[in-house]
């Protein structure tokens, strides 16, 4: 057995199991600092320093422009700037996005929410910033995209970058316009005039080297550009970049109050689009409910996308069944799986739930690292109508954990440890007692409550009565044998179940293979 592990023999089974999500809470100590409460904040990682980075946000009363990062390794916050615009950098702002480029150690910040009567047509220009970590420099690449061929000023919007072409891809997002009745006449923006009608962003590129937007698709309600393909743009969604297929990932979001499923891919070399669904309600069980705050991560690596459902916006609809739930969808196989889902509601529950579980919350931030698969949850806003300007700042950790092989090692050790005490069991009380106390309790893990409780109940064998256990016959005889092969076969059974296929005997019967 142990020899299986070490070739990894039992790697099929680990990756056919489902994920168990165990959250951890990370808690500072009351010396340290650490970002207050906030919603619509920003979040990036850099998986190879273990660094995460928290920009912005809305605490409840007023924008934020402060800039911390997260050292995971010593688990300590360290607060770069307090004001970025007063260093050169991007004003107080939410609803904004980022992406980082770790090779070159960059983070990119676009868009930004205003209210409507800060909307003047000199305050919607859409800025756009970059952030030199090794230099601690913030450079303003251009004051307004709009001007260079890229989006106007949006809001929840999605950022994806291509470290490898240097490329940042933007998609959807609202277009924030003049009030009612005021045109903008900036050059970019001619025609553009203040409406109650949402206006929604289409899909672009940035070439960082050559510092070029080019617009990759329209919006399909606003087709402007000839020859520029259109698609359903959209706010609230998951945008996903998978750097070995070169695609992105685009689901779910909103368009006014139309709540969308939808989940297709891009191309970013061919600009092929590909429906992978379309959301339709016979689906709606086998993928993550519409209309709730998703965010969404990916593993290049492992091939796997995973999407935290929280709590919907819309007051309307935050009474619903589904609240905290973290799905995964497998791209290879194309297939969705619910890991986990919480139905329940009330505050007096999550409050019990504080140090376990993070509650519903929309306008939060998720991150993952892709090297050490973990992720990890900041902020947001929990949508208590008695209190609408609370904003959280509780901090978390998530592992999707599957068995290990060392923890499948000691469950086969077990099961053989198991049966064979049973087998002593029937012929030598003293002697099967002896191995339980000594070789069998070894293989137990005395901390883990199951696996005690069921270590506890195997001495009951050691008292059952010989008629009971069927062994009415004398020890050597034809029918005890047959007993103990046909356990023995029981074991070998679920013993097999852990090895690939192609290593056990087929499970079909082989009558099925004789033509009639």
């Amino acid at each position: 057995m142990e020899h299986s592990v070490t070739i990894g023999l039992f790697s099929q089974y680990i990756g056919q199991q489902e994920y168990r999500p165990v959250w951890r809470p990370i808690q500072p100590s009351d010396s340290e600092i650490q970002p207050g409460m906030r919603g619509g904040h920003q979040m990036c990682m850099d998986p190879y320093t273990e660094m995460i980075y928290l920009f912005g946000g809305w605490d409840g009363n007023q924008d934020l422009s402060d800039l911390w990062a997260y050292h995971v390794p010593t688990r300590k916050w360290t607060l770069i700037t307090k004001d970025t615009e007063a260093e050169g950098g991007p004003s107080a702002r939410s609803c904004h996005k980022v992406c980082l480029d770790p090779e070159r150690r960059q983070i990119f910040t676009l868009g930004r929410y205003l209210d409507t009567q800060y909307r003047s047509p000199e305050n919607l220009k859409s800025d756009f910033y970059v952030y030199d970590i090794e230099s601690n420099r913030w450079t303003l690449i251009t004051e307004d995209t709009g001007m260079m061929g890229g989006p106007q000023l949006i809001f929840d919007h999605q950022m994806s970058m291509d470290v490898a072409k240097r490329t940042v891809y933007v998609f959807g997002g609202r277009v924030l316009t003049p009030p009612a009745g005021m045109a903008d006449d900036r050059p970019g923006c001619v025609g553009l005039v203040g409406t109650s009608e949402p206006t929604f962003s289409g899909l672009f590129s940035y070439h960082v080297p050559t510092n070029t937007w080019t617009k990759l698709c329209d919006d399909s309600s606003r087709p402007g550009s000839p020859g520029v393909p259109t698609i359903r743009s959209r706010v609230g969604h998951s945008m996903l970049f998978h750097p070995g297929c070169r695609k992105l990932f685009i689901f779910a979001g909103q368009r006014s109050k139309e709540y969308l499923n939808d989940f297709f891919t891009f191309h970013v070399d061919t600009h092929e689009v590909r429906q992978i669904s379309e959301g339709a309600k016979k689906e709606a069980c086998n993928i993550p409910a519409a209309g709730f705050t998703q965010r969404a991560t990916i593993d290049p690596d492992l091939n796997e996308i995973y999407v935290l459902s929280g709590l919907s916006k819309d007051k309307e609809k935050r009474d619903d069944n589904v609240q905290n739930s973290f799905w995964v969808y497998y791209i290879a196989q194309n297939k969705w799986s619910c890991i986990y889902r919480n139905e329940n509601t009330g505050e007096q529950y999550w409050n019990k739930m504080q140090h376990l579980e993070p509650c519903p919350r929309f306008a939060h931030q998720l991150v993952y690292d892709h090297i050490n698969k973990v992720h990890y949850l900041f902020g947001g806003n929990p949508g208590r109508a008695c209190l609408p300007k609370l904003r959280l700042d509780d901090f978390w950790q998530l592992q999707l954990c599957r068995p290990t092989h060392a923890q499948l090692l000691q469950r086969c050790k077990l099961l053989i440890r198991k049966h064979r005490f049973e087998e002593l069991a029937a012929k030598n009380q003293m002697t099967a007692l002896h191995y339980l106390q000594t070789t069998l309790s070894e293989i137990i893990d005395h901390n883990d409550p199951e696996q005690t409780k069921e270590f506890q109940l195997l001495t009951s064998v050691l008292f059952r009565e010989q008629d009971e256990r069927g062994m009415t016959v004398a020890d050597g005889s034809e029918d005890e044998e047959l007993d103990c092969h046909h356990q023995r076969s029981q074991l070998f059974d679920q013993l097999v179940s852990f090895f690939p296929d192609t290593m056990t005997q087929p499970t079909g019967n082989l009558i099925d293979l004789i033509p009639l």
